[in-house]
This record gives structure tokens, sequence and C-alpha cells, in this order.
């Protein structure tokens, strides 16, 4: 089937958003090494006053940490790089809408949470060239997380399984500093120090307004 069927709506016959439209995403950036729980602040949690002996130890469950805490909320707390691909299906929309599947906001109302690096799609030539969309040609909805394209040639692959690709980054989350957040961070790291094995002989229960209580109000709902 090619492109030109996919644009005039085949073999679906109705535009689609179900849920999204992307067929695979995956981190290509992420920062593994800024602190976002001070040492000060953890040593307090852990009572480890003075003890300066695992400093490494506690710098790397850290990091641990927060990025679990960012994949739980899918939202930045540090800015985060991603790329997601799509198949002819996308094209089904007109104006074509391309789908994100993570989020951020910023605390500078001027400033967008999301940043577009580039838009593209491997052509139908034998082997497929990769070719890159020029930024006047689409705009980033932040109503919608979802990329707009005035349009796509119909020389796009229509073999491969996702011939075009987004490249975005998402910029630092104003929440990584609300209290509430740190101090699920805090509790989190608390549980991951305390317990350092994957398996216990006990029957573990999660404590009254723990780290999903405190965090649920923050994560984004899927509607």
């Amino acid at each position: 089937m090619s492109v030109n069927d996919y644009q005039l709506g085949a073999p679906y016959g109705a535009q689609t958003r179900n849920p999204f439209n992307y067929v695979k995403a995956e981190q290509i950036n992420r920062d593994s090494a800024t602190a976002w729980l001070t040492l000060e602040e953890i040593t307090q949690q852990l009572n480890l006053f003075g003890d300066e002996s695992q400093d490494s130890y506690l710098t790397g469950l850290e990091v641990a940490t927060r990025q679990a805490i960012e994949d739980y909320l899918g939202l930045s707390i540090f800015p985060l790089s991603y790329r997601v691909w799509y198949g002819s299906e996308a094209l089904v929309a007109s104006p074509v809408c391309l789908d994100l599947p993570e989020v951020s906001q910023n605390s500078n109302a001027s400033l967008a949470g999301v940043t577009i690096d580039s838009v593209g799609y491997w052509d139908d030539s034998f082997p497929p060239v990769y070719t890159t969309i020029s930024s006047t040609n689409y705009y980033y909805d932040a109503s919608g997380n979802k990329v707009i394209l005035n349009s796509l040639p119909t020389s796009i692959n229509s073999t491969m399984t996702a011939p075009i690709i987004v490249n975005y980054s998402t910029v630092a989350n104003p929440i990584s500093a609300y209290p509430v957040i740190k101090q699920a961070g805090l509790l989190l790291l608390t549980h991951l120090y305390n317990n350092r094995s994957n398996t216990t002989d006990g029957l573990l229960r999660e404590i009254p307004f723990g780290v999903a209580t405190l965090l649920r109000n923050y994560k984004p709902l899927v509607m």
C-alpha cells in the first residue's frame, strides 16, 4: 500500500489518535551525573551526620532515585532528549499531527517545555535516504503535545515500519523544586538505601503517604 493510500485515509478510513500515533520512542540523551538532592539533604534524611564514608555510594543512589522519579512521572527533572518513530498511518490526518510521548513545562511562560530538534523521514529510494524537513514546515502544539506539519512529501518510504522520525528535548521541570517532590525522592532513596537486595524474607507493606501518594497528583493523566 502506497503512502498516498494512507493519506487518503486507508486502511482506517478516518483520522485516528488511538491513543497515540507513534510506533516507538527512546531516550537518546539523559543527564546521569548532575545531583538533584544534595548530600546534605540525603545525610540528614538517613541520619548519617558527619559520616562521609558512603558519599560516593549515596551520589550514585541519588541519580538512580532522580531518574526513577522522572520515569514514574513522565516529566523531566533535568533536560532529556528523545527520538520518536512514526509509521505511514500517522499521515492519515490533515494536517499531519505527530504525537509526542513525553512532555514538560517551564516556570517561564515565554519558554516552551519542549524543543523540537529535528523532523525527518526516510524516502522510497533503495536503499532509503534520510531527509531532514525544514523547521518552517512544522511547529510544536503545546496544548496537545504534538508536532503539526504543513505537509509531508509523497516519497516517504512505504515499506519501512516507521519511516518518519522526530527528535526533541524537554526542559527541566519546575516541579523538581517542589518540597513534596523532593520529599518523595528522599523517601525512595531511603528505601533503596535500606534495602540493598532484590529479595526479602519478610512481607513488605507500603507506608501510608509514601512515594506514590506524594507523586500521584503530579503524574499527568492520559486521556
